[in-house]
Formats: structure tokens, C-alpha cells, sequence
């Protein structure tokens, strides 16, 4: 949810900083900070509000120091103030930046309180740096400092520590958050995300659940959480900087719907033949699995449980495979029945979504089947901890509402659906009809955003409303759902969907000459007829696009933040 930057350079760091935060900003904040170390003192500003405002201070300042942190925070504990921001500081000495939530803060603040400390916030953060503190008192290092300390935590973190004595070393660790080393030449780095470093890097380390690691300028020691020293592989990112650019669109989002079908055809490179799906693109171990497999139960947030609830139309009316969809951050406090030949798939963007991963692990734990994982990032919690996976391919997403997210992860769960269904009801021709659809839907999506200008005219009838009805019949539904929820994410937008059939069933006494109603059915001038469930598939994708740009263009004309829109991050990676 917030975002962390790090470094220790032969040069100033500050402007690498600055740089990192800002290409961080689309995860969601609402303050930013920054602390370096220069001639053995500690130097720190924060603001509340955007990374600009903390930019011209650090200017104004134009600090020298060559070790540093920083940090854009979404307010968890304590309000969105300067004295909540990060990083936090102990006595001018230790600062740290935190990503997550400490459990057990209250009793530590309680005991640290009576040992003297004056606390300065009212984040959960801020026990860790009185903490650390305390132990570099009894004379060790700062990496034993932060490893002793982080024994006492409990939940979740993800740690840039620095300390005025050790002017050259940052001490980084995580649990539960992601956090990853970034390897340069004469200088490395740590970042909760690798976005915030490809200015400087494009290799990276990805730091596993109980690791600490020493950074210095020319060094990088990880040590496991038995404190025992490890090697942890170096791997190369072909995410180029200008990757996350805006370019000549307006924002993020608007970029992101006509990345769709470049995204798209990414996904399926080299996973369909001619006529079918290639089952080795989902990993060596895949057929043997698929064997087995019996039924499905797929478990996703927001507009990932959107995906879900499209793909289950499509195991059991195109596969005939048994399929339940599960909201993740309510499937790991229920008792579901178990079945050691039901498939779980998890899908998430990011990779990293709580309620995502407790749900695939509480899976795990329950003797449910084999797990796979549909995701972006590659370097993911999720990707790491499932049996099998496919990414999506779609490149980095700014815009905190997903769009190119949700249709590569349809393309990707009709790769599946197709190379499941194979053992039950889809035949060698209904294959190729699909594969020969998936192949031709990068064009189809490029004829849909031709509609753009038309739906930028029609938006114009919503902007000055308060509510909206989406109306969506079988596999339209969910498409009508995820037009809701984008509507809603970024114009503030009251919007609800609803299965069409349900409409006489109590919405339809909200309905008046004022309430915009958008129905999610064919249009024979834009697709044809549909003849079959075969050519549904392609619609649901591409029905999509028009919903999503319905959304933008609203949004544009009453004045929202489109890519950041209020009260919303990117990745949730607390519950």
C-alpha cells in the first residue's frame, strides 16, 4: 500500500529519492519523507501531500548525503499528518521507513513509554525505531539491531532502516510486505516495488519472508531468519523506465485502456498454436496436475474477483467443470469443504494482495489441490508461493483502477479454462473456434477503442449525477460489475449492478428520468450477432473496453484524480 525507496551511492542520493518516490505515487498516499545520513548526522523532511511539495524542500535543502530512505505512506495508523509521515526517527540517530502493520504495537508503546521514549506520532511505525534504538544501545551493530528487533513484531512489515553511526548501511527486512534489493555498480538500492528503481537498475534481488539484508555501496549480505547467511538469485527485470511513462496521454488510466491490445497480445505469444493452447506454458508440471483435477475454486479481490466471476460462466458452460468463485478476504474465515482435486487459483495484479495470499495459504492449509496463480509481476509473493502460474504480461500498471489488468487476466484464464476443458467437454474443433478468437481479439479491442470519441459525448450525461445502474444478463453480469466498480473507483459515482432479470425485483424503484442506466448486451453494429457461447467469449472482453472509457471521460469532467482517486491504492497489501 505505501512505498519505500532506498539507497547507498558514491553520489547524492537524495534526487534518487525523489525520483523513486514519484514513480510510486500511483500505489496510493497521502504523505511522503525522506532521511539521509550526511557527515554523521541525521537529516529528514516530510510533508503531507504530494511528492512535489516534498521535491522543492529537498531542493531548497539540497542535502549531499549518499545513504538514504524514503517513503510515500497511506494513513493506517494515526492521521495523514507530517508527524505521522515517515521515515520516523529515535533521538536524531536511527530513522526507518515501514510498510504494513505491527500487531502487537499498543503493548510495545505501552512498555516503551515507561522506559522513558516520547512518542512523536501516532503510527504503529514508530515502536519499531524506539526499538531499534534501544538495542544499538548495548553496543552491536545495526543489522543485529534490526533482527533482534524484529523478533518482537508481530504482523506484518517491510523495514529501510538507517542509523547515524553507520553513515554507509542501510539494514532492510521484511515479512508479510514486499521488498526487493536493487543491484547497481557502485551502489544498490531497496524498493518496495521495482518500478521505483529502473531509472538506476534492472537487477534486482527479491527479498524472501524472514530475510534482513546489509546494503552497502558495494556489498549486499541477506541473511535468513534463523540469522544465517544466504544467497538469494539476482534477476534481470525487462521493464524498461519509460515503461511506466505517461507519454501523450492525459493519464495513466487512459494509456492503460489503449495498452490493451499490445497487453493482450503479449499474453498469448507463444502459448497458442494454430489451432490449440500450449499446456506447457503454464509450467513442467502442469499436465500431470491438471490430471487430477476435478473442479475449481478461484479466490481474488475487486476487479480480480470480477475476472473470476467472467472465467466461471466459462468452466462450466464452455469446460463442464464444477466452478465456485470466492471473495479472498472472506474465504480464509469460512469452512469450506476441502477436495484435494479441486484446483485453486489465485489471482491478483499485483501479486502481493493480502487478503489474496492469506486465502491461498489458508487453501493450502486445508488440503484443497494443487494451486496456481494468474499475476503480473513476476517477482510476486503469489508466484513464488503457487504450484503452477501464468502471467499476464500486461507491463506496469499506474492507474490505481485496473483496466488492462482485468482483460489479460480473462485472455489468461481462457488459456486455462480451454487447456482444462480439454479433459471434459471441449473438443478438438471448439479449440481451434477459441484459439482462433483469442488470436484475432488484439484487432477487435483496436476497433472498440474507435468508439472513444462517442462515449467522451455520452459521458457528458453523467457528470452531473449522483447515481448510475449497470445492467448485465448471464456473462454480462460481471462485465456490468466491473463497470460499476470503475465508474465508482475514479468519478465518485454511486453505481450498482445488477443481473438485468433482477431489475423489477427492487432496483427498479430507484429508477427515475435522472438515473443513468448502462446496459451491457450486443450491439450488432459493433460485434455482429453472437450465434454461439463460443463467440461470447470474445465479447465479454470486449465489452469492456466501452465501459472503461465510459469511466475515464467521466471522471475527467468532474475534475477527479483519475489515477490516484481518492481513498484508494493500488496494491492492498494489509487486511
Amino acid at each position: 500500500m505505501c512505498g519505500i525507496v532506498g539507497g547507498v551511492a558514491q553520489r547524492p542520493i537524495a534526487p534518487i529519492l525523489i525520483e523513486g518516490l514519484k514513480r510510486l505515487e500511483y500505489r496510493g498516499y497521502d504523505s511522503a519523507g525522506v532521511a539521509l545520513v550526511e557527515n554523521g548526522k541525521l537529516w529528514r523532511e516530510r510533508t503531507k501531500g504530494k511528492v512535489a511539495q516534498l521535491e522543492t524542500r529537498v531542493n531548497d535543502a539540497s542535502p549531499q548525503g549518499n545513504t538514504g530512505i524514503g517513503h510515500t505512506r497511506w494513513a493506517t495508523h494515526g492521521e495523514p499528518t507530517v508527524s505521522n509521515a515517515h521515515p520516523h526517527s529515535c533521538k536524531e540517530s536511527v530513522a526507518l521507513v515501514h510498510n504494513g502493520i505491527i500487531e502487537n504495537h499498543a503493548g510495545l508503546r505501552e512498555q516503551q513509554s515507561s522506559d522513558g521514549h516520547l512518542f512523536t506520532s501516532d503510527t504503529d511505525t514508530e515502536v519499531i525505531v524506539h526499538a531499534v534504538y534501544d538495542e544499538l544501545q548495548s553496543g552491536i551493530s545495526l543489522l543485529q539491531s534490526v533482527q533482534n528487533t524484529v523478533k518482537k513484531l508481530e504482523g506484518a512489515y517491510a523495514l529501510g532502516v538507517m542509523y547515524r553511526g553507520e553513515e554507509d548501511v542501510i539494514v532492510a527486512a521484511r515479512r508479510g510486505s514486499p521488498l526487493v534489493v536493487g543491484i547497481g555498480i557502485g551502489e544498490n538500492f531497496i524498493a518496495s516495488d521495482i518500478s521505483a528503481l529502473l531509472p538506476v537498475t534492472r537487477r534486482f534481488i527479491i527479498l524472501e519472508d524472514g530475510d534482513t539484508a546489509q546494503i552497502t555501496a558495494s556489498e549486499v549480505a541477506i541473511y535468513d531468519q534463523q540469522g544465517q547467511l544466504v544467497e538469494r538469485p539476482i534477476k534481470e527485470s525487462n521493464i524498461s523506465a519509460d515503461a511506466v511513462e505517461r507519454g501523450e496521454y492525459r493519464h495513466y488510466m487512459l494509456k492503460e485502456i489503449y495498452e490493451q491490445p499490445h497487453a493482450i497480445a503479449e499474453t498469448l505469444e507463444g502459448r497458442l498454436s494454430d489451432t490449440h493452447v500450449l499446456e506447457a506454458a503454464f509450467g513442467p508440471k502442469a499436465s500431470e496436475l491438471f490430471d487430477g483435477i476435478k473442479s475449481v475454486r478461484i479466490i481474488a479481490c475487486g476487479t480480480s474477483f470480477h475476472a473470476g466471476m467472467v472465467a466461471r460462466n466459462w468452466f462450466e458452460g464452455l469446460a463442464g467443470i464444477p466452478c465456485q468463485v470466492e471473495v479472498a478476504s472472506e474465504f480464509r474465515y469460512r469452512h469450506p469443504v476441502a477436495d484435494p482435486a479441486t484446483l485453486v487459483i489465485a489471482i491478483s495484479q499485483s501479486g502481493e494482495t493480502a487478503d489474496t495470499l492469506s486465502a491461498l495459504r489458508a487453501a493450502q492449509e486445508r488440503g484443497f489441490g494443487p494451486t496456481l496463480g494468474i499475476c503480473n509481476v513476476p517477482e510476486s509473493s503469489l508466484i513464488r508461493e503457487t504450484d503452477l502460474n501464468l502471467m499476464t504480461r500486461a507491463g506496469p500498471e499506474i492507474g490505481v483502477a485496473s483496466t488492462k489488468a482485468f482483460t489479460t487476466q480473462l485472455v489468461a484464464l481462457l488459456l486455462l479454462v480451454t487447456v482444462l476443458g480439454r479433459r471434459f467437454n471441449i473438443t478438438r474443433e471448439r479449440e481451434a473456434i477459441i484459439v482462433k478468437q483469442l488470436a484475432a481479439l488484439p484487432r477487435h479491442l483496436e476497433d472498440a477503442l474507435q468508439l472513444d470519441d462517442a462515449i467522451c459525448q455520452m459521458a457528458e450525461h453523467f457528470s452531473d449525477k449522483s447515481n448510475a445502474l449497470f445492467l448485465g444478463r448471464g456473462v454480462q453480469y460481471p462485465v456490468a460489475k466491473e463497470g460499476a466498480l470503475k465508474l465508482k473507483e475514479i468519478s465518485y459515482i454511486h453505481a450498482e449492478a445488477y443481473p438485468a432479470g433482477e431489475l423489477k425485483h427492487g432496483p427498479l424503484a430507484l429508477v427515475d428520468e435522472e438515473m443513468p442506466i448502462v446496459a451491457v448486451a450486443p450491439n450488432d453494429d459493433l460485434l455482429g450477432k453472437l450465434k454461439s457461447n463460443l463467440e461470447e467469449v470474445r465479447a465479454r472482453i470486449i465489452f469492456t473496453i466501452p465501459l472503461q472509457l465510459l469511466a475515464y471521460h467521466v471522471a475527467v469532467l468532474k475534475g477527479t484524480d483519475v489515477d490516484q482517486p481518492r481513498n484508494l491504492a493500488k496494491s492492498v497489501t494489509v487486511e
